[in-house]
Formats: structure tokens, C-alpha cells, sequence
């Protein structure tokens, strides 16, 4: 009887603790909107400040919304008034094979809601203005482009071309197949960069990172790559000083330059090569254009340094600026592109010969280049 009795028990207590998951999926709308040509691809843009985003491609012609908050309705209020703050659901809308969903234009001030939402496979996507959510997508051919500020994205089985980008979350990338002149860019401030590429795909690839490391289980033959730390303009700096000041034999003059663009300083290596002693000769030895050539190799010198100091400081400034006028957009509700990064350690290289373009880029994480078997 005992046995019997506590059984009861736990199955009413299951029956209860089932009852608030019901009712939450109860709650739960779907909302169907198609495009004005379904015989096309279409394109789906979506704002939401807040909330986790979730897309599928399938076999449909039409946008499937599913959603605990519900569509705002254009409905006049029975007093007549019209509500000029905005809703507290999501607007849905279709032009001209764009539909555009938005949510939170609150901003901070705003609820948070999840958005769970199926489209056709050969949908476009474009995702902006999030300030905090997860994003996913699975299974669709169009591109995809993805600006968030906080939060990861997850690309699962794409075959179109994608960008994302976002301040704080990780990315993590599992490709179907590559499409030509499609390419692939990822940008993360603060994360982890992974992409998984089927094992015979074509591609160039460029990876940069400042406080993380680079890897790969595709082989060496497959994937033949070259690193470089170093800056463009210093790089040109240093062959038109080694232009400027060559050897009267004839030698060059090997000028290097090097900058640490975290730090802000830069330093200069002259390697003159060995020249042949000459018996000199008193007019030889009082001779004054060669005091006045090593005075000037010298100054050269001087000058690359400072030069080099001056665009590691540049350098640094642009991305300070770039991060400031950012955040300054982007409180403003419009989503800004992330400054550019420079400096660090990049590998580039190309993977089965070189094909579609993928670059990534993460200030602070690592960059994780898989094979697909």
C-alpha cells in the first residue's frame, strides 16, 4: 500500500510539473506570411533587440513564425485613439519578396522575446540591430548576413554566402558546400571562430587573430599556407627606403621593419652587406660625400623608426575611433560595421588549389579551420 501511495505521488507531482510547460507551449503562435512571388527567391530581414533567433530552410513557399509574443495588431483602439509608442509584439510585413520582421524597437527598454521561424531553403537572411540573443540557422542556400552585439551564431549546412559579425559570442560555422563567388567573412571581438569545411572544398583562405591561436586537421598538402605579422603600409615604407638607399657597389641595402601594433612602438634592423676593404687614400678618407651618405642612411633610419612608431599609432587610434563611433551608432538603435582589425598574427594560404574567398577575424579567440569527413 505504501509503494502504491508514494507512486500516486510522484505521478501527480509529474502531472503538475508538466501543467506550466503546456501552458508555455500553449502559448506559443504560429504566423504565416508568404512572398508576393513565390516562383523567387526572396529575402527575410529581421530586428530584434532582444531574444533568440532560430531559422530553418525546408520545403515551403512561405514563412512560418512561431513565438510566445504575438503579432501586433494594426486594429484601432475603440476610443479611436491611435498608439504612437510602439507595440509590445512583433510587426511582420511582405514588399516585393522582402519581408521584414522587427521586434524591440524599445531598445534597452524593451522585453526580451524568442523567435523560432522556418523559410524556404533558397532564402536570403539578414539579421541586425540585436543587442542580446543567440543566433541559428540550418539548411538554407541563400546568404546570410549577421550583425550582433552580444551573443553566438551558429551556421548550420549553408551553401550560400555569409557575414557575421558580432562584439561578444563565438561563431561556429558547418558549410555544405561552397558556391563560387559566394564568400564566407567572420568577425568576432570577443570569440572563438570555428568553421567546418567539407574535405574536398576549394578556397583562399585569410585568418587573422590577435590573442589566440590558428589551427587546422586538413593536411599540408591540402592546405598550403604562409604567416605573416606585419602591416602594409610598413611593409611599403621599408622597400622604398631599401630603394632609396643602395649600396655605390651596387649591394642593397636589407632595411626590415618591425611594428607591434598592440604595444605602439616599432623598431628598425639596417643589415648593410660586407664590402670589400679599399686601401683608402688621405683625399679618400676626407672625402665628404661619404660621411654626408652615411649621414643620410642614418636619418633614414630615424625617420622609418618614427614613420613606423607614427602608423603603429595610427594604427591603434583608427581602431579606438572605429570602436567609439560603433557604440555611438549602435546606442543610437542604427548597427554599425565593425572597425576594421589590423596587426596580428595571419595565416593565409589556399585549401585544394584556392577557390571561394573565406576570411576570419577575432581579436580575442582562437580560429578553428575542421574538416568535414
Amino acid at each position: 500500500m505504501k509503494t502504491t501511495h508514494t507512486l500516486l505521488t510522484l505521478m501527480l507531482a509529474a502531472a503538475f510539473a508538466l501543467v506550466p510547460l503546456r501552458s508555455a507551449f500553449a502559448d506559443e503562435a504560429t504566423t504565416d506570411i508568404a512572398f508576393s512571388d513565390p516562383s523567387k527567391p526572396g529575402t527575410l530581414k529581421i530586428r530584434v533587440w532582444h531574444g533568440d533567433v532560430s531559422i530553418h530552410g525546408a520545403d515551403v513557399k512561405a514563412i512560418s513564425v512561431k513565438s510566445e509574443s504575438a503579432p501586433a495588431s494594426p486594429t484601432p483602439r475603440k476610443d479611436g485613439m491611435r498608439v504612437l509608442s510602439s507595440s509590445s509584439g512583433f510587426m511582420l510585413t511582405e514588399k516585393e519578396n522582402v519581408v521584414t520582421l522587427e521586434y524591440g524597437s524599445d531598445g534597452w527598454t524593451g522585453g526580451s522575446a524568442d523567435f523560432d521561424i522556418t523559410v524556404p531553403r533558397a532564402t536570403s537572411i539578414v539579421m541586425g540591430n540585436s543587442a542580446h540573443g543567440d543566433f541559428e540557422c540550418s539548411e538554407v542556400s541563400g546568404d546570410v548576413d549577421v550583425r550582433t552585439m552580444s551573443g553566438d551564431v551558429k551556421l548550420e549546412e549553408i551553401s550560400g554566402g555569409a557575414t557575421v559579425e558580432t562584439m561578444n559570442g563565438e561563431i561556429d560555422v558547418q558549410v555544405k558546400e561552397l558556391t563560387a563567388k559566394r564568400p564566407l567573412s567572420f568577425t568576432s571581438m570577443h570569440g572563438q571562430i570555428s568553421i567546418r569545411l567539407p574535405q574536398d572544398s576549394k578556397a583562399d583562405l585569410r585568418f587573422r587573430t590577435h590573442r589566440g591561436v590558428i589551427l587546422t586537421n586538413f593536411d599540408d598538402k591540402a592546405l598550403v599556407t604562409k604567416t605573416v605579422v606585419s602591416h602594409e603600409k610598413i611593409r611599403a615604407l621599408s622597400a622604398k627606403n631599401k630603394e632609396k638607399h643602395k649600396d655605390k657597389a651596387g649591394a642593397d641595402l636589407n632595411l626590415s621593419v618591425n611594428v607591434d601594433l598592440d604595444k605602439g612602438s616599432g623598431s628598425v634592423l639596417l643589415n648593410a652587406p660586407a664590402v670589400p676593404a679599399v686601401p683608402a687614400t688621405p683625399a679618400e678618407s676626407s672625402d665628404d660625400s661619404d660621411g654626408d651618405w652615411h649621414a643620410e642612411v642614418r636619418d633614414s633610419i630615424r625617420m622609418a623608426a618614427d614613420e613606423a612608431a607614427m602608423a603603429a599609432k595610427e594604427a591603434a587610434e583608427a581602431v579606438h575611433e572605429g570602436m567609439a563611433e560603433f557604440h555611438a551608432q549602435f546606442n543610437g538603435g542604427n548597427f554599425a560595421p565593425l572597425p576594421p582589425m589590423t596587426g596580428g598574427k595571419v595565416v593565409s594560404g589556399t585549401l585544394n588549389g584556392g577557390g571561394v574567398s573565406i576570411q576570419a577575424a577575432t581579436l580575442n579567440g582562437d580560429i578553428i579551420l575542421k574538416k568535414i569527413d
